[in-house]
């Protein structure tokens, strides 16, 4: 069911900001590790996100929600299946055929369109179903443009590593958007509206994951976590962005089903080859158009199918 038509705005801008992030990210790499990189992106992003809480109480009124248990529990399984599901991608890197695994990884649209329909009770229409796997395909298409041998190749290596990761990945991001979506609406909603509960979940899900990470890492990476520390000015603008990204995703996934979230979200590969042509003036191959008119196409039959 869709609450308001503001989730399509607020998920082209979370597709935007998370692309625009990613492509930030990269300053990261040199400076911290992996894990060094998450936490930079949870501890700086935590006071951004917090402060669009509190802008929206002042503008908006109205109370701040009360977390009761049943919202912890899915808060604490959302930010640990995000953080494992971001570990099991990374691994798939350490396999051959990581590109399969990577483009596995992608198809949690279609995995978390299943999971809100057995779980959730949300349907979509046929139109709609049919956009979401054209703009998986799109997505597939684009991940292994110029990378993969073919669409053989890339079945046979379906039960390799590579790829078990990537289907795994996917299918604990799936679940992550799930449990959002149980912890916003575990909210009690008297005096809180959906803007309100999701941004709720945003501050809690990335102080959770913020302790998560630091207390992994102290163990750990204790040098890491020194450095994350120290260079804030360079990771303060990474954990903007994320923060942004986060209150555009789960704002979306408070005011309409995940399908249909999560397959418009799949603009965000448009956007990251956007970035690549004008600034980095990377040449599109024709299978990078195909795809990326793959994409255009399902979003638009899931828009259309909701109609």
């Amino acid at each position: 069911m869709v609450v308001s038509a503001l989730w399509l705005p607020l998920t082209l801008a979370a597709a935007l900001f998370q692309a625009w992030r990613t492509a930030m990210q990269q300053k990261l790499r040199g400076r911290f590790s992996v894990n060094g990189a998450s936490l930079a992106r949870f501890l700086y992003g935590a006071p951004f996100a917090a402060l669009a809480l509190v802008m929206h109480r002042i503008g908006w009124g109205g109370a701040i929600p009360d977390p009761n248990a049943l919202f912890w529990l899915w808060v604490v399984a959302g930010g640990l299946a995000q953080i494992i599901a971001t570990n099991l991608l990374i691994m798939a890197f350490g396999h051959r055929n990581f590109v399969v695994g990577t483009a596995y990884s992608k198809t949690d649209a279609v995995q978390g369109a299943f999971l809100a329909w057995v779980l959730l009770a949300e349907a979509l229409s046929a139109l709609s179903w049919a956009g979401v796997f054209v703009s998986v395909a799109g997505t597939l298409v684009l991940s292994l443009a110029g990378r993969a041998p073919g669409w053989r190749e890339m079945a046979r290596a379906t039960f390799q590593p590579a790829a078990l990761c990537g289907l795994g990945a996917g299918l604990l991001f799936a679940f992550t958007g799930v449990f959002i979506k149980l912890a916003v609406d575990a909210l009690p909603a008297e005096d809180a509206g959906h803007i309100r509960r999701a941004l709720m979940t945003v501050v809690c899900m990335t102080l959770v994951q913020t302790l998560m990470m630091a207390a992994w890492m102290a163990r750990r990476e204790a040098a890491t976590l020194g450095a994350v520390l120290r260079e804030w000015r360079l990771a303060m603008p990474v954990g903007a962005l994320s923060a942004a990204g986060s209150v555009g995703w789960f704002s979306a996934y408070a005011l309409a089903p995940i399908a249909l979230v999560r397959s418009v979200g799949q603009m965000e590969i448009l956007f990251t080859l956007g970035f690549g042509r004008f600034y980095l003036r990377e040449a599109l191959t024709r299978a990078e158009l195909f795809g990326a008119l793959l994409v255009v196409g399902g979003v638009v039959l899931v828009l259309w199918g909701a109609m």
